[in-house]
């Protein structure tokens, strides 16, 4: 096989049920000259079995197979051991469109000032229907990106995503502290290396259900975030990130000693009980005990009042009530 002009990085674990889609979506892009490396992170199901037999069809597929280490590990062996200088991310439970890598591929050769090119997506369900979605568009230029970031709303989507590997590589890869929002603690990181843009084409239909890394994990995500905004924050003002060289991010209440200042517990917990407010979930496990230390903390508005009558719609009264005896009493 000829040198290849991209790789194509996917890690899987256990997603058999829509790992097939995934990989003939890839293999049928119109822009052919690709190796497929897909990493199988320890899976217990037939994940692997999947991909040794698209690699015995196809020679462009190269599977790796190694015992479970957790998405950012993978990922950075992915970029390890990618032979391309640009890296096309996909996700084992969604579909690219055929001619995703032809356009991204198209965009960083005409743009040489560009890392990272996203787009657009479909949104659907588990049965492949429409997944109507409230939030906002990705940005759609450099500009925007810088202004998403402040606004704090969606900035790429990581399974579209096609990088320069030098440009990820250079500013450290995926940290391991921010396991659950990698992806979005690099963006940030990003920001002012390169330019970052998305394609206003709908080049990926993004899955969402029950069992993805966003409805299990919200409440670290979005610790994750939080304390990935504050470490942009500090790189904006010229001084040392704390988190850089950090294996796992500390508890919140340690965070205004990582930093060096009071109130940055404060504000992850803030911002963090205000992202959770409409989860069921969450509202019904340790999210609750975090807003409840916010109102504490002087948390107001009314968006807490109406979570307090969620509460009751999600049959957590005496949940309710506390948060209304909190909100009172504050």
């Amino acid at each position: 096989m000829p040198s290849p002009a991209i790789t194509v990085a996917m890690s899987v674990f256990n997603g058999e049920r829509f790992l097939a889609a995934a990989i003939e979506s890839v293999l049928g892009q119109s822009c052919g000259q690709f190796e497929f490396l897909i990493l199988d992170d320890g899976s217990s199901d037939s994940s692997r079995a999947i991909c040794e037999g698209y690699a015995a069809r196809d020679s462009r597929i190269r599977v790796i197979a190694r015992e479970n280490r957790g998405l950012v590990a993978s990922l950075n062996q992915l970029l390890d051991e990618a032979q391309a200088p640009l890296v096309a991310r996909m996700d084992a439970d969604d579909i690219c469109m055929p001619d995703r890598f032809e356009r991204q591929l198209a965009f960083l050769t005409a743009r040489p000032d560009h890392g990272v090119i996203g787009s657009l997506t479909t949104d659907i369900d588990e049965q492949g229907q429409p997944y109507p979605l409230t939030t906002a568009e990705h940005p759609l230029t450099h500009a925007e990106f810088l202004e998403r970031i402040e606004s704090r709303g969606p900035l790429l989507a990581h399974p579209t995503v096609m990088y320069r590997r030098a440009v990820v590589r250079e500013a450290g890869s995926y940290h391991a502290a921010f396991q659950h929002c990698e992806d979005y603690d690099l963006w940030l990181r990003l920001a002012h290396r390169t330019r970052i843009a998305n394609l206003p084409q709908r080049l990926l239909r993004y899955r969402h259900y029950s069992g993805q890394v966003s409805n299990r994990h919200a409440l670290e995500q979005q610790i994750g975030v939080a304390v990935s905004h504050i470490a942009y924050r500090e790189r904006q003002a010229g001084r040392p990130d704390p988190t850089e060289h950090l294996a796992v991010l500390p508890a919140i209440d340690q965070l205004d000693t990582l930093f060096g200042r009071p109130g940055v517990a404060a504000e992850v917990r803030g911002r963090v009980a205000r992202a959770l407010l409409y989860s069921r979930s969450e509202m019904s496990g340790k999210g609750f005990d975090l807003l409840l230390e916010h109102v504490g903390e002087g948390g107001r508005g009314a968006d807490l009042w109406r979570t307090a009558a969620r509460l009751v719609s999600f049959g957590q009264p005496r949940r309710a009530f506390k948060l209304v005896a909190a909100l009172a009493g504050a």
